[in-house]
């Protein structure tokens, strides 16, 4: 039950409306966001021009964060050899949430269920010095997890993950500061996309044969992991049997307006795989590796993004940001021109004739839409438009190249 909420009451009732309302598997679809076919397979959604337009406006904004932040980005395959995997440790900690190997030409190949072993690689790619480090290394890629299907459900749990994904290679004296600044990214990113956590959690080892079998190594991470935390003065839950299987991590949770909670962000730090892929530097030092992910899967963070804004995004996420509403055929050569002007300006937008309906029918129709632009004989004078924002305001007639500015998450 809701909290404060009572079986019967209208405020219960009209809060259960909404969250209903909102339910991303619903409202997603309404928005032309993704869309699921039995001939591709259960959790393998698609994405619809708004859902696309969405995932590359996070997908700008995110890696533009982690460029001014001393990233460097690379792009690696989604599946590779099982004696990566084996390699890893995936393969004899984590074989059950992944699909089975192909074979092809005799070699074994899988779908990846993490990129992680793939930069280890990169890092070693050629020799180290201490000066390079830490190098930071982002990806957005794609991963697979053979989930069951009873527990698959609209984004937020499905077999293709595309991650925001990142690992930091330091000398481990220098991983504390790296878990840190990792968790700066984190909540930069957070306040940008109006989520607010619901709590921070350690996620420690738990029992059985699931988790690397090294309580030194796993004791160094834990204390690196509650030293950031207890210097930040953030406050934590610790859960036991939530650590990934080679270390401890901090996720942050967020909760659905039903209350549901789930794991958004996480940054771990790992001795396990460094040693694994014998990374080391010059001097043969071995570097910690800090894995990353600032907004999580985008899959579940879209999901959470509808539930949490009902479909009104912020301008710089809109799928839509401005709509072009001419009075009547006569505005709409003006109507047409002032579209191209805004493409041009770097503006997602599109025209709603006059032919659709009446001025108010059509402005009903794009509710959603931030920057509503109508057209009228005075505008059509002027060159301008009327800008009306979607609460109902009226900003006047506002420079594109301004409505562009205010529509972009970075100045």
């Amino acid at each position: 039950m809701l909290p404060g909420r009572t079986p019967g009451s209208w405020s219960f009732a009209l809060s259960l409306e909404r969250i209903i309302m909102n339910d991303h598997r619903k409202l997603g679809r309404e928005l032309g966001i993704f869309d699921t076919d039995p001939l591709i397979g259960s959790g393998l959604p698609c994405w619809l021009p708004a859902g696309a337009a969405m995932r590359k406006a996070i997908e700008d904004y995110v890696h533009e964060l982690e460029r001014r932040n001393g990233y460097q980005h690379v792009h690696s395959p989604v599946l590779g050899k099982r004696e990566l995997y084996e390699r890893s440790g995936h393969w004899a900690h984590y074989a059950d949430d992944m699909f089975p190997p192909m074979t092809v030409g005799g070699e074994e190949f899988v779908l990846r269920p993490s990129l992680c072993p793939h930069h280890a690689l990169i890092y070693r790619s050629r020799r180290r010095s201490h000066r390079e480090l830490p190098l930071r290394l982002a990806e957005l890629g794609g991963q697979y997890r053979s989930e069951l299907s009873g527990v698959l459900g609209g984004l937020t749990r499905v077999r293709s993950i595309h991650l925001n994904d990142g690992h930091v290679f330091s000398p481990p004296e220098q991983a504390a500061a790296e878990v840190s600044a990792s968790l700066d990214l984190i909540e930069a990113a957070h306040a940008q996309l109006g989520i607010r956590a619901a709590r921070y959690r350690l996620s420690l080892r738990g029992d059985g044969g699931k988790y690397v079998d090294d309580p030194e190594m796993w004791a160094a991470s834990e204390a690196i992991l509650r030293e950031v935390l207890k210097e930040r003065g953030q406050a934590y839950d610790e859960e036991r049997g939530e650590g990934a299987f080679y270390g401890p991590k901090i996720d942050i949770q967020i909760a659905d307006p039903a209350g549901r909670e789930t794991t958004l962000s996480t940054v771990q730090v790992d001795l396990y795989m460094p040693e694994r892929f014998d990374l080391r530097y010059v001097g043969g030092h071995r570097p910690a590796m800090v894995h990353r992910s600032v907004v999580g899967g985008l899959e579940r963070l879209v999901a959470h993004l509808i539930e949490v804004h009902g479909g009104a995004f912020p301008a710089w996420l809109a799928p839509v940001q401005a709509v072009v509403l001419p009075l009547s055929d006569a505005e709409l050569p003006a109507a047409e021109d002032l579209l191209r002007r805004c493409l041009a300006a770097g503006l997602r937008a599109e025209l709603a004739p006059a032919d659709r309906g009446s001025l108010g029918a059509r402005i009903r129709a794009h509710r959603l839409v931030p920057y509503q632009l109508v057209v009228g004989p005075r505008e059509v004078a002027s060159g301008q438009a009327a800008v009306r924002l979607r609460d109902g305001s009226q900003a006047g007639e506002v420079p594109l190249e301004r409505l562009a500015a205010d529509s972009r998450p970075f100045a």
